[in-house]
């Protein structure tokens, strides 16, 4: 079965096949720097860190480039602001504090680090080049105002407007620049001429005069640096086709580039049933978020609806998810209880249990990996189908416990953790400290605590051997006071934290 992906170009599923057997090219477009990330932000980035995920989990090297947008109209306004207040701070100062805020959100939920992060402002250099090349081509031209602001001109490209399937007379003015010098309100800057507003050192040197780049021409630049004149798979949220994406692909291609094979959106963020937006009061920032929830449970949240739905947040929905992880966590402490009960015995699922020690410690093959959560992730990332998958092996495993049956409860230990592993939640793993009660067996003070509640089990054995049930009872709530839950089965008790 092949890689299946809505491509936003084509309005419809294709099949995938990179460009370069066992590689892929991936852009994203990051945020701009200008104030406190959000949940719209934490859910596109994750979008992308799933599917980057289940790419290297199929056996290709993923090369991903994420920008930072470090200049912009919104920043420089911002640092005005603070002035104004009697609270100054440099627009670079304020730029690389932002910054620092997205990637710490970025971390807390388990997004790994891009392959490259470039700033716009370390381009500059290529994106003059590329505005001069598309100038060249008779497809970009300096204002007719005298001023050192360039223009593409969109009727000099007849596909203008096929990204998003519209027409050019029925588009709207171009809103990122003032309609002086243009041949046409529909023409979008390359170039913003230095305003005397605005600080010296937010202007650059060019061959039209100072000024600084239309944000457009940034992405453009930095994509076709660091992933040639031709990649993959270019990726945002739902909110970038236009007018950011349509543009980018137009100077693009205008330039002579092929640009993005493939177009991938993410759905957005509706809270209380309404779109997520500044002037509706409405925003969830990422810091309240990670107050709200255990990070890897608000990844959880975050990644389990569909990534071209729309994400409705509520409390309630949250606090479902919370609850739906914690089965899988049970299940994890129990299996992890089963595996090494087992160990001792060398007839019982030994290949089983290996495979499950190995996917602990971050060798997960994915052979491992059920046909189901196959099948969902290659029919366009479907997540959804994919944690049904996960907590049908839960539940299967439960019941395989239950019923004394090494060989199936270890087989499905081994699919939970592999599945968990490409979805970045499991919560044995590195990048989330490790620091479950999974860990009872391997020494320190989770093995002292294991070794406590193991010697109250084995006196409450003896009571109820005894019939002394009082004394049994009285252990169980003693324990059960202490956070700790008990579970009789056929082969014997056991314990796991609540």
């Amino acid at each position: 079965m092949k890689q299946r992906i809505y491509d936003s170009r084509a309005q419809g599923l294709v099949d995938f096949t990179p460009m370069v057997a066992g590689e892929i090219g991936m852009y994203v477009c990051g945020p701009t720097v200008q104030s406190e990330s959000h949940i719209g932000h934490l859910r596109s980035a994750l979008v992308y860190d799933q599917m980057r995920r289940w790419f290297t989990a199929t056996g290709h090297r993923v090369t991903l480039i994420r920008n930072v947008t470090d200049i912009d109209d919104k920043i420089l306004e911002k640092s005005q602001q603070g002035q104004a207040v009697g609270c100054f701070e440099e627009w670079w100062a304020l730029a690389y504090r932002i910054e620092r805020e997205f990637t710490a959100a970025y971390e807390a939920i388990g997004v790994l680090a891009p392959t490259y992060e470039p700033r716009a402002t370390a381009n500059i250099r290529e994106m003059v080049a590329l505005i001069e090349r598309l100038i060249e081509r008779g497809h970009a031209y300096p204002a007719a105002d005298g001023s050192a602001s360039v223009y593409f001109d969109t009727a000099s490209w007849s596909d203008y407007g096929s990204l998003t399937r519209q027409k050019r007379d029925q588009m709207e003015d171009a809103a990122d620049s003032e309609p002086v010098g243009k041949r046409d309100p529909r023409d979008f800057a390359l170039w913003k001429a230095h305003r005397d507003s605005e600080p010296e050192t937010a202007a650059w040197p060019s061959p039209w005069g100072l000024g600084r780049p239309g944000w457009h021409i940034e992405c453009s630049a930095m994509a076709s640096r660091y992933l040639g004149e031709e990649f993959d798979i270019h990726g945002g949220g739902l909110d970038l086709r236009f007018p950011h994406h349509e543009n980018e692909m137009a100077q693009s291609t205008a330039a002579g580039f092929r640009f993005a094979r493939h177009w991938i959106h993410n759905g957005l963020v509706n809270t209380g049933g309404q779109k997520m937006s500044k002037s509706l009061g409405n925003s969830l920032f990422a810091s309240e978020l990670l107050r709200a929830a255990r990070p890897i449970v608000l990844r959880y949240y975050l990644g389990s609806a569909h990534y071209r739905s729309v994400l409705d947040y509520s409390a309630e929905a949250l606090e479902e998810a919370a609850i739906a992880f914690s089965r899988i966590e049970s299940f994890l402490d129990r299996a992890w209880r089963f595996v090494a009960e087992t160990q001792a015995n060398p007839v019982a699922g030994e290949a089983h249990a290996a495979l499950y020690l190995g996917a602990r410690n971050g060798s997960t093959s994915s052979e491992a990996l059920p046909d189901a959560f196959v099948a969902a992730m290659l029919d366009d990332f479907g997540v959804p189908q994919a944690l049904a998958a996960l907590h049908g092996a839960v539940r299967a495993g439960n019941t395989a416990i239950d019923a004394g049956d090494t060989d199936s409860a270890l087989a499905r230990a081994c699919e939970v953790v592999a599945m968990l592993d490409v979805l970045g939640i499991d919560p044995r793993s590195k990048e989330w400290g490790g620091s479950s009660t999974f860990e009872t067996s391997t020494g320190g003070e989770p093995a002292a605590l294991d070794a406590l509640v193991g010697a109250l089990i084995e006196q409450r054995a003896q009571a109820r051997a005894e019939k002394d049930f009082a004394t049994s009872d009285a252990i169980r709530v003693r324990l059960l006071e202490a956070g700790i839950t008990l579970e009789d089965n056929p082969t014997g008790t056991r314990w796991s934290l609540t």
